[in-house]
């Protein structure tokens, strides 16, 4: 069969690609018109992660404790209570006895000048820096300044301390004016930060998801009971129960600050 020469000015036309490295089979697969280089990157990149990578990164324990960029109410206060409680541990019995009395907000004090013993009386750790208390200020602190804030964490911290102790000591110099209690009883040692972690363990419960909430505050209400009952502290013991009620008192405030600050996280 004879063939026709092409219209003159007119190439051939040439075998397609696609037969060619049919034909050689150690030709490398040529890339189509709408392939790029990165597509084998793109692939390894698209593979699934597995699910277990996220969770293990999730887990980052560094965070139950205080850092100065990230929660530096409770970083700050902790090591400020840290050398209150090497001073009380080393110095000279008499000057701690002194420090701790002209701190304490016992009715006396609390009437000459309410607004340095609150202050002061906070500066201190009854038992020192390896007690529960210490132990539990440094970790609700944490996670609750994570959540609301520096300074919404201190308020909630505060308003444990103040309420709490007025709602302690105020019965003390009622009881005395009526004549119920002796005049020594306005001159108690009453110091610490315990008022307002139990009023900072109230607010972070109401932040935690109910598998954890209720745990918390079964065990730490079942410890504060089991101190009232023994009898050997009642206005302290009193004092933590108010303070843990001050701070579930404050869950739709909390919850509020909590939701703001997730918002922009969140937009």
């Amino acid at each position: 069969m004879e063939r026709t020469a092409p219209p003159h000015g007119t190439a051939p036309p040439e075998p397609p690609v696609t037969d060619v490295s049919g034909l050689l089979d150690g030709l490398p697969r040529q890339r189509g018109p709408y392939e790029t280089a990165d597509a084998g990157v793109d692939a390894v990149v698209r593979e699934p992660v597995p699910a277990a990578v996220p969770r293990l990164r999730a887990l980052r324990p560094w965070r139950l404790l205080p850092t100065p960029a990230g929660t530096p109410f409770t970083f700050g206060y902790a090591t400020l209570l840290c050398l209150t409680s090497l001073i009380s541990a080393h110095a000279d019995p008499a000057l701690v006895h002194a420090l701790l009395q002209g701190s304490s907000t016992d009715v006396a004090h609390l009437v000459r000048s309410p607004e340095l013993v609150l202050i002061g009386s906070a500066l201190w750790v009854a038992g020192g820096v390896t007690s529960p208390f210490a132990i539990a200020f440094v970790l609700v602190l944490t996670a609750l300044e994570r959540r609301i804030g520096s300074l919404r964490t201190a308020g909630v911290f505060l308003l444990g301390h103040v309420l709490a102790t007025l709602a302690t000591e105020v019965p003390v110099g009622l009881a005395v004016l009526a004549g119920h209690l002796p005049g020594s009883s306005l001159h108690r040692l009453d110091y610490g930060v315990s008022f307002g972690v139990a009023a900072g363990i109230g607010a972070l419960a109401g932040l935690l998801p109910l598998w954890l909430r209720l745990p918390l505050l079964t065990a730490f209400g079942w410890m504060l009971l089991q101190d009232l009952l023994a009898f050997t502290d009642p206005m302290t013991n009193w004092g933590h129960l108010i303070a843990l009620g001050i701070g579930i008192a404050t869950w739709p405030v909390v919850r509020r600050w909590y939701a703001a600050r997730l918002a922009p996280a969140g937009g």
